[in-house]
C-alpha cells in the first residue's frame, strides 16, 4: 500500500489532501490522523471526505471513487413494501432518539469483524447532532425503537452514515422516509458513501468522485443547516407515499 498523508489534531481543519489524491487500493483511503471536531467533520463532508475506522486503528479518512448515491426521487419502492405498509402499525419520527439510533447501529454489527461506530464516533456525531448538523429517523413499534438511520444534513445533501433494523423492512422504511422528506425539500442527493448490493437494489447509483465533488460545491457550499424536521411521531402509513 502506498504511503498516506498524516495530519495532526493541531493542523487546520482544511489541511486534508485533495480528495482526488485518495488511493485506488484500498479504494478511497485519503489520509490518517486529525480529530473528529465539529469543524473538521463539517469541512471533510463538504469536500467529499468522511471518517471510517475500527477501534484500535488510527483515525482514517476516505473519499472513494466512484461514490454511491441515491437521487431522492429515484429510490425504488416495491409493491411488496406498499402491502406491508398498509398493514403496518409502525410509527416514524425525526430526531427523537439520535443517541439510541447510533448505539443500535453499532450493536447491529457486533457479529461482524469490527464496527466503525466507536465510542469516539458516537461522541463526535452526538456533538454534531446537538449543533444541528446530524439527524436521525426512528421507526417505532408499540413504543419500541425497531429501526432507523442517522446522517448529516448539509445544504441540500443528506450524508447517510448507518442504519439498522430489528424487524422486517424497518431500515428500508427509514430510508424511504428520509428520501421522501429530502425530495420534498428539493435536496439533490442522499450520499451512501460506498456501494452494497442492498443499496444498489434500492436504486442507488455510482457517481464519479469528480462529479460528486462538483455537486457538493453547488449544493453544500456554503454549509447550511435544516432545522425544521417534522416534530411529531406519526403513523408511517400516513407519512410515506408509495
Amino acid at each position: 500500500m502506498s504511503a498516506i498523508t498524516w495530519i495532526s489534531a493541531k493542523d487546520a481543519v482544511d489541511s486534508f489532501p485533495a480528495a482526488g489524491r485518495a488511493l485506488a487500493e484500498p479504494d478511497g483511503l485519503l489520509c490518517a490522523g486529525g480529530d473528529l471536531s465539529p469543524a473538521r467533520l463539517l469541512y471533510a463532508y463538504t469536500h467529499g471526505i468522511f471518517p471510517w475506522y475500527e477501534a484500535g486503528q488510527p483515525l482514517l479518512w476516505w473519499s472513494p471513487n466512484p461514490r454511491c448515491v441515491i437521487v431522492p426521487g429515484e429510490l425504488h419502492k416495491s409493491r411488496r413494501l406498499h402491502r406491508y405498509l398498509r398493514n403496518s402499525n409502525l410509527q416514524v419520527s425525526f430526531d427523537h432518539a439520535f443517541s439510541d439510533v447510533m448505539h443500535a447501529c453499532a450493536q447491529d454489527r457486533e457479529d461482524l469483524p469490527g464496527t466503525w461506530i466507536t465510542d469516539e464516533m458516537i461522541t463526535a456525531y452526538t456533538a454534531m447532532h446537538n449543533l444541528g448538523w446530524a439527524h436521525s429517523v426512528e421507526i417505532w413499534q408499540e413504543g419500541e425503537l425497531v429501526g432507523g438511520l442517522y446522517g448529516l444534513s448539509i445544504g441540500r445533501v443528506f450524508f447517510g452514515e448507518s442504519m439498522f433494523s430489528h424487524v422486517s423492512n424497518a431500515s428500508k422504511l427509514a430510508l424511504s422516509v428520509i428520501c421522501q422528506e429530502i425530495e420534498n425539500r428539493n435536496f439533490a442527493l442522499f450520499d451512501c458513501q460506498v456501494e452494497s448490493p442492498h443499496l444498489m437494489s434500492l436504486g442507488a447509483t455510482l457517481m464519479p468522485r469528480s462529479t460528486f465533488l462538483r455537486l457538493l460545491q453547488t449544493f453544500s457550499t456554503p454549509p447550511t443547516k435544516t432545522m425544521d424536521w417534522p416534530t411529531e411521531r406519526s403513523a408511517i402509513a400516513t407519512v410515506l407515499t408509495i
